[in-house]
């Protein structure tokens, strides 16, 4: 089980990868790759995660993130419109980040292997990737036509091709992940 420090210590290092790999790391798209980074690749975070407006959220993780800005750990950067605030480590947050090299060590795969899959990739398409993992992993549906089909009908903006392509995507993640495991 991590404390909170440690766990404060993670996510500033997996947002400086989402920001390596172009993510704009605002509130959204740290909740949707930390769901990948907990469900699919076992990081303990134990962030609880229901399906929610726009895919998978934590209301727990919204709160850490909270806290985190309120001890100065992480900071909302202001961009150019039509963007939200990103959130970005302090040198604080860095400094606390520092003193657990173990624990981020023994989670940089993983975390390397989210960031690199999602750190590019926008709010709408991390929704839809989140959406298909979160049906993945309930089972929904028998093959992935019919995943697709379950997806359509608790995300009606999403087409079924959308989130036929969202499954595929999600299943290729999967299939390195068990590969590279594997080795």
């Amino acid at each position: 089980m991590l404390d909170r420090l440690q766990k404060a210590s993670l996510i500033i290092e997996f947002i400086n990868r989402l920001d390596e790999k172009d993510s704009w790391c605002g509130e959204t798209h740290i909740q949707k790759a930390t769901y990948f980074l907990q469900e699919l690749t076992g990081v303990p975070l134990d962030f609880e995660f229901i399906l929610y407006k726009h895919g998978p959220f934590s209301f727990d993780l919204r709160d850490e993130l909270t806290a985190m800005r309120a001890d100065g750990l992480i900071k909302n950067e202001i961009k150019l419109p039509p963007y939200g605030p990103r959130l970005l480590p302090t040198d604080l947050g860095n400094k606390i980040h520092d003193h657990f090299p173990k624990t981020t060590k023994k989670y940089s795969y993983e975390i390397e292997f989210v960031s690199e899959y999602l750190g590019d990739k926008s709010v709408v398409e991390l929704e839809r990737m989140g959406t298909a993992l979160y049906a993945i992993l309930k089972d929904m549906g028998n093959d992935k036509s019919e995943r697709a089909e379950e997806i359509h009908k608790l995300k009606p903006h999403v087409s079924t091709e959308e989130a036929l392509l969202a499954l595929n995507k999600v299943e290729g993640m999967i299939k390195e992940l068990e590969k590279i495991k594997s080795t």
